[in-house]
């Protein structure tokens, strides 16, 4: 996944940050109301929006 987010544009980077941002919200009111099965999925995605930050930054430089 790496070498496919160094690939992407600025905009495409934060168009997927903002995407996953908005599923970790969903995730976590679905949670409340106990409709999510999967619980580890919010664990992940914020790991892949952690890896977006990371190449944003680094495209920055």
């Amino acid at each position: 996944m790496k070498k496919e987010l160094v690939k992407k544009s600025k905009g495409d980077l934060e168009k997927e940050l903002n995407e996953k941002k908005l599923a970790v919200h969903t995730i976590r009111f679905g949670m409340a109301g106990s409709k999510s099965k999967n619980v580890k999925e919010q664990k992940n995605i914020k790991k892949d929006i952690a890896r977006i930050l990371t190449a944003l930054k680094s495209n920055n430089k």
